[in-house]
């Protein structure tokens, strides 16, 4: 090609995209789904009794690599026991405004506490709301669940909760626990 018209074959892919019909995303109005294997908002999930599967390890926090996440784990007692282990998360942060949404965490996460929802809409006008605490982040409780602290399920052990034996929700009082053998 000559070199006077490199500048008017450049033109030409302008103008073959002038007649393309336009793409435009109407956000917000129209929300368009995301793909089943997004990567969005954490959620710390809960065993099918209630009690929740944060054992506290702190393994989340050590794979990260912005340092977006911080967990303070404590023991759990007869009286308050809010994981079916030895200990539970009390404190669970995590700092949107550092977080690289890039799985580490979950991925390091020996129980599957925490894993990532599609929720994408975390935008906030002042930092501290940007930082999630326990209690944003925690699933929701279903039909049938207890709100920790309360016992395991009776007749259940550590191992029942850690192998998914646990599904259903919390008998009632004096009933026989599905998910128990």
């Amino acid at each position: 090609m000559p070199r006077f018209l490199e500048p008017i074959a450049g033109f030409g892919v302008t103008f073959a995209t002038m007649f393309r019909k336009n793409i435009t995303e109407q956000y917000p109005e129209e929300k368009v789904p995301t793909a089943p294997r997004y990567h969005g908002r954490h959620q710390l999930n809960r065993y099918g009794d209630g009690l929740e599967k944060c054992i506290g390890c702190e393994l989340c926090a050590w794979a990260c690599p912005a340092d977006a996440i911080y967990v303070e784990g404590a023991d759990n007692t007869a009286g308050e026991r809010y994981s079916p282990g030895e200990r539970y998360g009390r404190v669970y942060q995590i700092n949107y405004l550092r977080c690289i949404g890039c799985g580490l965490c979950v991925e390091a996460c020996p129980t599957r506490a925490l894993t990532m929802t599609n929720q994408y809409e975390m935008a906030g006008d002042d930092r501290a709301g940007m930082i999630y605490e326990k209690h944003d982040l925690l699933g929701p409780m279903l039909a049938g669940m207890i709100p920790a602290p309360h016992d395991m399920v009776p007749g259940s052990t550590h191992a029942d909760y850690y192998r998914g034996e646990i599904t259903g929700p919390a008998p009632e009082q004096g009933q026989p626990y599905e998910g128990s053998s």
